[in-house]
């Protein structure tokens, strides 16, 4: 199971693609945990996570989080601009496993 972390401005904006990142990752027989958070609280989420990514708008903060997250071995993406406006879960969802190697 893969513990896939997003965050955003307000955590608001995520919503939706978490939903859709779920549905995706049931229609391919996977039980992944994927939650969103904002950005304030990310910090505090990372040692639950296997990857992070991060809203585009919160670009700025990725080298800040990543420096956090290299504690736990997590990587830390910026969500592909494209895939977060269209709100595509399965893009999105495929960003994140990328990261992991394919790791289940």
């Amino acid at each position: 199971m893969k513990k896939i972390l997003l965050a955003c401005s307000s955590g608001m904006s995520t919503s939706l693609l978490v939903g859709k990142m779920k549905a995706y990752a049931k229609s391919i027989g996977e039980e992944d945990e994927i939650w969103a958070v904002s950005q304030d609280q990310a910090k505090s989420e990372l040692a639950r996570a296997d990857v992070v990514l991060i809203g585009p708008q919160m670009s700025f903060l990725k080298s800040e989080l990543q420096k956090e997250a290299d504690k736990y071995g997590i990587p830390v993406e910026v969500i592909d601009m494209r895939a977060y406006g269209m709100a595509d879960g399965k893009a999105v969802y495929e960003q994140a496993a990328s990261l992991l190697g394919g790791r289940k």
